[in-house]
């Protein structure tokens, strides 16, 4: 069965694009990742625009995000006061993101742009994780159980103007690093499609500080809001979110994450971050492939200008 997609102009297999959400949809209950970070170079390889895949990929970190941050709510595992300190300056990144998308599809960079960001940004990120589960891995191997990495005390946060207590977290610290933190992630978020949840709970544990038990839930509450806020900004201004493929990629999203997660309790959490390191690895290889590779039409017809 095949299907028109309105924004992206293009007929796609239901079938195909339903496999590839259940895919993206594994590997996020798997590794307990949003997922956007590979369901948008994933789309860019079925064919779909890179600014349509950006902006449906928005769509489905933001819906994709809203029950697990219900949970963590009820559970009260959310630092609302410093979600909110984040989240005030990630929409502010997220504007000036989707403003960079606009100049950008103007200039006729952003496929080029958006491809180099994925290969740099997946290479750095897919080298961190396979080293640091390979360093767990080890570790488990000498010591036989792996330590988590203990808060220390804060140091060069310490002497940074405008602090804030924020009771949830126990923390007495500067308003500025979160805010710096959420306005990037925004930034990225709107420019990528990504959640941003993979540079969220790293920065809030070995920067911030934050306990691990509000970590998780206190990502997830922003990204509900800054997905949403990129996806009315760029459906608004870009016009490029495609809701036929989000529904789609939900559908089988939602299908595909109750398998992942029940895969995940039987994994370690080193071999996790192995397998992820090396997965994330093989997707920044593939789009470098296709950022070198000689195109397929050597040269295209166009219209002389200026005769």
């Amino acid at each position: 069965m095949t299907l028109y997609l309105p924004i992206a102009e293009m007929s796609v297999s239901v079938a195909v694009f339903l496999a590839l959400g259940a895919a993206v949809g594994f590997i996020s209950g798997l590794f307990g990742i949003g997922g956007g970070f590979l369901l948008t170079p994933l789309l860019t390889f079925l064919g779909v625009p890179p600014a349509v895949a950006v902006a449906t990929c928005n769509v489905h970190v933001a819906a994709s995000s809203v029950s697990g941050a219900v949970v963590h709510y009820r559970r009260k595992n959310i630092d609302v006061k410093m979600a909110l300190v984040m989240l005030s300056a990630g929409l502010v990144g997220t504007s000036l993101g989707v403003e960079v998308v606009r100049l950008l599809r103007k200039a006729g960079l952003f496929e080029f742009t958006v491809s180099l960001a994925y290969v740099t940004f997946l290479g750095v990120v897919g080298t961190l994780t396979l080293i640091e589960g390979i360093n767990a891995w080890r570790h488990a191997q000498t010591v036989g159980v792996h330590s988590p990495r203990k808060s220390g005390r804060h140091n060069w946060m310490d002497g940074l103007p405008f602090k804030m207590r924020f009771v949830r977290s126990k923390l007495y610290i500067s308003m500025v690093p979160p805010m710096v933190i959420g306005m990037f992630v925004g930034f990225v978020s709107a420019i990528m499609g990504i959640g941003g949840g993979f540079i969220f709970i790293p920065a809030m544990i070995y920067i911030l500080r934050m306990p691990t038990s509000v970590v998780v839930g206190t990502s997830l509450f922003q990204i509900v809001f800054v997905a949403a806020f990129a996806t009315v900004l760029h459906a608004w201004q870009n016009k490029t979110v495609d809701v036929v493929l989000a529904a789609i990629l939900l559908v089988g999203g939602v299908i595909g994450a109750q398998f992942g997660t029940s895969a995940g309790e039987k994994l370690r959490s080193d071999h996790m971050r192995i397998l992820l390191g090396m997965l994330v690895l093989i997707v920044a290889a593939r789009m470098g492939y296709d950022l070198v590779a000689p195109p397929a039409d050597l040269y295209s017809l166009a219209p002389l200008r200026g005769s």
